[in-house]
């Protein structure tokens, strides 16, 4: 079966996706409970095929249906250019990554979805699109010579122009995340990540201001010059970069990357096997970034704040010690129970920043980081864990985590804890003594930093693939970010938050 096509290129990658034509080959997706159903809507010949092929429509089988003779020699196709049609096995609970494996998989050429599922449809066109992005050693190999190359052998499938529209910014943003996250630290520093921030606000004419170094402990960012002064040269040297985009009396929308370029422990310093991949522990204000710019580009009726956050935990003469007591640009005085608990405190002094200096209440406040190795004990790589002070907000996303397949997992702020970070020296503990409870003990820190009528969302992250799978190479991934940005997208279409 073939429809005609035109190719048009993608933002997401150069010809991912075709529109109407030319010939297309039909793609069919089949689970095994489905299969049957499939097979009888197919040509004799293509059904008996699939049955001597002993095709199951296990999630990831897939097979190429061969074109008979009499429609080769009616197209004018050579007998070698024959393919009449491709079944797919799919998960039906997973449609984001149905078809992400497809655009590297299958011969070169354009395909058309044969099954009109417009409630799946947006996901398996985004995972498409995921599939088609480059690999994380393409991407890294890869110049704008050799991208048409890269493009013309991938698969492309059959969208509408709206749909290519719709979802180029998201696979873009995707695409953004990772590169960011993989980039060695020698390459991302404080100084270029906060750099990403000013070629963000100079492409949306948004505002754009920086504090370094010592200017930081007078600006109310003591904590974030603490944690990143003993970086040795004037581009790892700690900083915090502001974004402000919008109109100031349109509801305040803060977001909050942790920035930490490389994460050595400081002196409570990390083993080798967990410093390891430590150049994502940026992850955070990857995210950040990246949502940041989708909400610009939608022209999302909020006033945005952006803040990174940009440091290198490093050993060094000026490090900060375990004991060390140094007071937050709340006033509160913070004891360093442990040095390699410093994403929070660079979020702390963000938040107390970003309340201090609104223009009026923030109707939102998020915060994004690579915070503890205990959320990821507790939810494992893919989960992100949710925090948030008010039921309201932190339902709808984890209602939008499901809709967008984008799942996150709430966990407690649960309040007898606190107790675990008292100071007999200062008004706080930058971490608990005991182990158990880290992620929820982090982010009780955080929450301290929060007047209790500001809703406040926190997400734990991983930010990182362990393996290569469909769509999902092996290093830097976005995670929570598609939820995000349709929870925003929603409740500020217009300038008034359903939790008003």
């Amino acid at each position: 079966m073939s429809i005609p096509v035109t190719t048009v290129q993608s933002d997401s990658r150069p010809g991912a996706f075709a529109i109407s034509s030319q010939p297309a080959t039909a793609l069919h997706r089949a689970t095994p409970a489905t299969l049957a159903a499939v097979l009888e809507q197919l040509p004799s010949a293509q059904a008996r095929w699939a049955r001597a092929a002993g095709f199951d429509a296990q999630p990831g089988r897939i097979l190429l249906l061969p074109g008979m003779q009499a429609e080769v020699q009616r197209e004018g196709q050579s007998e070698g250019a024959a393919l009449a049609g491709v079944l797919v096995g799919v998960d039906p609970d997973q449609p984001l990554w149905q078809l992400a494996g497809l655009p590297a998989a299958l011969p070169p050429g354009t395909y058309t979805l044969t099954d009109a599922d417009e409630a799946q449809r947006p996901h398996l066109l985004l995972g498409w699109a995921l599939g088609a992005l480059p690999s994380t050693r393409q991407a890294r190999q890869s110049d704008a010579a050799t991208a048409p190359s890269l493009a013309l052998s991938l698969a492309r499938l059959v969208a509408s122009p709206d749909e290519q529209a719709a979802v180029a910014p998201m696979a873009a943003a995707i695409g953004e995340v990772r590169r960011l996250v993989n980039l060695p630290a020698n390459q991302l520093g404080p100084e270029q990540l906060a750099q990403a921030v000013a070629d963000l606000a100079a492409r949306h004419g948004a505002r754009y201001r920086q504090w370094v170094g010592d200017e930081l402990p007078a600006a109310g960012f003591a904590l974030v010059h603490a944690v990143g002064r003993a970086a040795q040269t004037a581009a790892q040297a700690p900083r915090v970069a502001e974004l402000t985009w919008g109109d100031a009396a349109l509801p305040h929308v803060v977001l909050i990357g942790k920035g930490v370029c490389f994460d050595s422990g400081g002196l409570d310093l990390k083993p080798a096997a967990g410093m390891r991949w430590m150049k994502k522990d940026m992850g955070g204000a990857a995210h950040a970034l990246a949502l940041a710019d989708l909400l610009m580009q939608a022209g999302l009726p909020i006033h945005l704040k952006l803040l990174v956050p940009a440091v290198e935990n490093a050993v060094g003469a000026g490090a900060l010690r375990p004991g060390d007591i140094i007071e937050a640009g709340d006033g509160r005085r913070v004891e360093i129970e442990n040095t390699d608990a410093e994403g929070r405190l660079l979020l702390a002094d963000a938040l107390h920043h970003a309340i201090r200096s609104a223009p009026t209440p923030p109707a939102l406040l998020i915060d994004l980081a690579t915070l503890t190795g205990a959320a990821r004990t507790a939810l494992g790589p893919d989960l992100p864990a949710l925090f948030s002070n008010h039921d309201g907000w932190a339902e709808a996303l984890l209602a939008q985590g499901r809709a967008q397949a984008d799942p996150l997992w709430r966990l407690p702020l649960w309040a007898p804890y606190r107790r675990l970070l008292r100071s007999d020296q200062a008004d706080l503990l930058n971490a608990a003594s005991t182990p158990q409870g880290g992620a929820i003990t982090a982010a009780l820190f955080l929450e301290s930093f929060v007047p209790p009528e500001l809703p406040w969302l926190h997400l734990d992250l991983f930010a990182w693939n362990l393996e290569e799978r469909p769509g999902r190479p092996r290093g830097g991934e976005a995670q929570g970010l598609r939820a995000l940005y349709a929870l925003l997208s929603q409740h500020f279409a217009s300038a008034r938050s359903a939790f008003a």
